[in-house]
Formats: C-alpha cells, structure tokens, sequence
C-alpha cells in the first residue's frame, strides 16, 4: 500500500515510517529540505512541501495522487519564527480533508493530543481540536490517535527536556514536580498505526494511547536519571516567578526560531499533567509499555548523557556568543578613537576610524544574527571566519599583541573553541 505520512522526518513520524516499511509498504514523506531528508531515510520518497503554504485543497491534489492513506504526524508545540500553527495544523488540515475527500484516500490516521484539560485555550491545542473535528465530521473513514508523552530511543521536545532535567549535576531543580504524567513507547504508537493501517480498528475510533500508569513528574526525571547511570540528586522546586521567566525567555527564543520545550504553552499543558481523557476509547487488545519498561528496552549510552548534558548548555553557549560578539562591538564604538589607535602607525586616521567601525558593526550583526535560528550557523561560520581574520590580520600588522599580558589574540582561540562546539550541537533533530 501507498501511504503519505506528515511529519516523517520527526521524532514519532520518523519510528512509524520505519515501521510501515518493514510492514511492506511504500511510504512518501513531506519535507521542507526533501535532499537532506533522502540521505537519512533514503528508503522513503520525499515530496518538498511546507504545509503552512498548503492551505487550499488544489495544493493537495498532486501530493495525494496515487496514495491510499494518510498518517498525519506534524505538528509544533508553539507559533514562532519558524511555525505558523494556525496554518499547519488547522488551514492545511482542513485543505487536506478537502482535497482527500475528492481523491482515492481510504483512511486518514491523525496523531493528535489530549485537547482538553491544562493548556486547553493554548493555540497548540486550539488548532489541533479543530482540525480532529473537522476530520470527525469530514465523512473520510479515519481515526484519531492521542499519545500521551512520548519515550524511545531518542527525543525530541519534552522527553529531550527529561532527559537534560535528570542530569543536571547536584540538584534536579523542577517545576510542578507532582503533577501526574502518563507516558507511551514511541515503538507502541508505531505498532498501533500499523495495526490502524491494517483495518483492525473501526473507522472513527479516538483514542487515547498510555500506559497503565501515572508517574509524577517529579518520578520521571529521577527514573531518567537512572536511565543515564547518575547518582541521587535532591529536587529543589523552582518558584512560580522563576518558571515564568525562564518559560518568557523560552516564548522570545521560539519567535526567534528556536523549539524550546520550555515555552508557555508546555507549562500549562504540565500544570494540570499529561493524562488520559476519562471517556477516552481504548485499546481492545494491546498492553503498552510503562516508562520503566521502555528505556529498560533502549538502554542509556554515553551519547545519551553527552545529549542530555548539552540540551541546556546549548543555548547558553548561543547566548554567551551573541554576548560576546555584541559586546566586542559596542564596547569599541564608545571610544571609536581609542580603538582606531592600533591602525594608526598602519594607514591614516579616516581610514583607521572607517575600519574601525565597520568592524564594530560586523561584531554586532555577526552577535545578532546568531540569536536567529535560520541564520544561526551562517552567522557562526562567519564569527569563525571574522577571528581567523582578525588573527592572521593582526599577526601580520601587530605581532606582538600575541604577547600582550591582556593576550587579545590568545583569548580568541577559546571563542573559536566555543563556535566550533556550538555548531556540532546546532541540528535540533
């Protein structure tokens, strides 16, 4: 069978193209990036599309022409530089139901969320209860699957967080520590698309996807911790006033471009907890994993604890960049005549002033752009290049500066050091 699956590329789409494969069928995947997406999953054939730009059901047509199902994996947690969740999970949702009720689809499996309860007003969840109703009263034959949090082998958003959360050194410091949190195997949800794209549930069934179990969130990060082969540490609960903050910082980094699992709309999905709906349908047969149970299956490796220790740093060594390269600028520009003195005994003071200047100015937009996501390793390629510059520039004009008891030029090796650990972290999946 031929089957279109949304959201291939990510961290639950990516497991249930995977196992569809293995299945026996052809799977086609929408991408952004389709050439980068071939070479990690060759076995699969990709489309370019980006669905905030298919919001019409013409845009559809072709896509869906000669597939018999559709898996709707997509999504974003938050709107932001990079995500438009109005556009993605409602407009082209919508288009879809459209363009696929005119064409030869025979179910439409939708991986959605629990949409009530904490964080239910978010735009997150706004858009995704309407598109599951919207598909609800489309009259295709589908079915709407609601995973609680996803574990596995890897991670992404949330279960990344987890895994950054448990090993901090010393001390897990949390917020809403106790609030309830069902979990599901990332391998479980597979296997129940492939049992869905197998005919062996009815067509409109919504349901619920967790384990038997509800861990605290306090409990899951402690059993993460065990996970990644690290010793006890004491939760300490961060304040209300502090969680908001750092959720605030996370939002202005989300419209930047960057997918924090810190933003608003994941706290208060975590205020009230991650569970299962009360009247939700269930499975008739299948037993799922509990959290124990899954990373027993997917034991921890250094890597995992490399990611985890590097999941939080990363955006401080972004941070401390743009910082430093800021400041580089802004500090000359206050004394501009000072600063143009090194280039004095080497060209005149007009030119030595210009030169200083555009330096400056270079500094900045270099600090700035790094904040930005899609030009963040543009911009630290560039900072690699502008330091070997100044290095080879300055050795050539000004030797001596190496010897320097301040050591300008020494210092720049470890903020080379640093870009070049930054840019090996960069890639968020």
């Amino acid at each position: 069978m031929k089957i279109l699956i949304l959201g291939a590329t990510g961290f639950i789409g990516s497991v249930i193209a995977a196992r569809l494969r293995k299945d026996g069928h052809m799977i086609t995947g929408l991408a952004r990036n389709p050439g980068r997406a071939r070479i990690k999953h060759p076995s699969i054939a990709w489309i370019k599309a980006d669905l905030a730009e298919m919001i019409d059901p013409s845009d559809w047509h072709a896509v869906l022409n000669g597939h018999q199902l559709v898996i709707n994996c997509a999504g974003a947690l938050q709107d932001g530089l990079s995500d438009d969740l109005a556009a993605t999970q409602e407009k082209a949702m919508l288009a879809l139901y459209a363009a696929a009720a005119q064409s030869a689809i025979e179910l439409v499996v939708q991986i959605s969320a629990r949409t009530e309860g904490g964080g239910q007003d978010q735009p997150f969840l706004v858009t995704k209860r309407s598109a599951d109703r919207a598909l609800s009263a489309s009259g295709l034959n589908h079915i709407i699957l609601r995973p609680a949090l996803v574990l596995g082998r890897n991670a992404h958003g949330g279960t990344a967080l987890l895994r950054a959360l448990a090993a901090i050194p010393f001390v897990l410091p949390l917020t809403h520590a106790q609030s309830p949190v069902e979990t599901v195997s990332v391998d479980d949800v597979a296997a129940i698309v492939s049992a869905a794209v197998a005919g062996e549930f009815e067509s409109g069934a919504d349901i619920d996807l967790a384990a038997g179990e509800a861990l605290t969130l306090r409990e899951l990060v402690i059993l993460h911790r065990n996970w990644l082969g690290l010793p006890p540490a004491q939760v300490v609960l961060i304040p209300a006033g502090l969680a908001k903050l750092v959720s605030w910082t996370a939002d202005i980094a989300g419209r930047l471009g960057w997918r924090s699992p810190l933003r608003s709309t994941a706290m208060a999905v975590m205020s009230e907890g991650v569970l299962s709906r009360r009247n939700a349908g269930h499975l008739p047969t299948q037993r799922l994993a509990t959290a124990i149970e899954t990373l027993n299956a997917n034991p921890s490796g250094v890597q995992d604890l490399w990611f985890a220790r590097l999941y939080l740093l990363k955006p401080l060594m972004i941070g401390g960049l743009a910082l430093f390269w800021m400041l580089s600028g802004i500090i000359p520009m206050l004394a501009p005549t000072a600063a143009s003195r090194h280039f004095l005994p080497f060209m005149p003071d007009g030119m030595a002033m210009a030169l200083t200047l555009t330096t400056c100015l270079l500094d900045i937009a270099l600090g700035a752009f790094v904040l930005v996501r899609p030009f963040a390793r543009s911009a630290l390629f560039g900072m690699l290049a502008v330091t070997l510059g100044y290095l080879a520039g300055g050795t050539l004009l000004e030797s001596s500066l190496w010897f320097d008891p301040l050591g300008p030029f020494v210092k720049a090796l470890p903020a080379i050091l640093l870009t070049l650990a930054t840019l090996a972290v960069l890639e968020e999946r």
